[in-house]
């Protein structure tokens, strides 16, 4: 009885994992403005905006256009990742972030906008499935910042 009993939470537990991996995803669902969503009480997500986040954007010298490109050339350079909604030239963009191991799915949307000193973006990071993420949304947001500031500061000292 206990050797079914093992046998049986194993096969759940494979059915839960391939359930996560294999699940399809509605992009329209996911792909939402940062800037007008209400920001979860769940601790699985990061939010990037100007009011109401978990931290600020940055104000960028690029037009929003070519900030786009960049954050879109960023986001897909990351293992894992795809764009499953919104475009470059729009401006707003979701990509589709797998982990490693299990392929458990996470989402980032992001919105470009012009701004005085030229552009910024808000940005939602979050988890689907589950309750904590363990700060790997914060991590990832953090990074993606990093690498986006990088990738404007080698942009700027190539135009001039």
């Amino acid at each position: 009885m206990v050797k079914f009993l093992f046998v049986l939470a194993l096969l759940a537990l494979a059915a839960a994992m391939l359930y996560v991996r294999l699940a399809p995803t509605d992009a329209a669902l996911w792909h939402v403005d940062p800037r007008a969503i209400a920001k979860p009480s769940t601790p699985n997500n990061w939010l990037i905006r100007p009011v109401g986040g978990d931290a600020r954007p940055p104000d960028y010298s690029l037009s929003a256009p070519e900030l786009a490109e960049v954050i879109d050339a960023v986001a897909l350079a990351q293992p894992r990742t795809e764009r499953i909604a919104g475009s470059v030239p729009s401006g707003h963009m979701t990509y589709l972030v797998r982990s490693r191991i299990m392929g458990y799915p996470d989402f980032v949307s992001i919105r470009v906008y012009a701004t005085e000193m030229g552009s910024s973006f808000a940005a939602f990071s979050r988890s689907r499935f589950g309750q904590s993420d363990l700060g790997v949304n914060q991590a990832r947001m953090e990074s993606w910042l990093e690498q986006i500031d990088a990738a404007v500061r080698e942009r700027e000292a190539g135009n001039g």
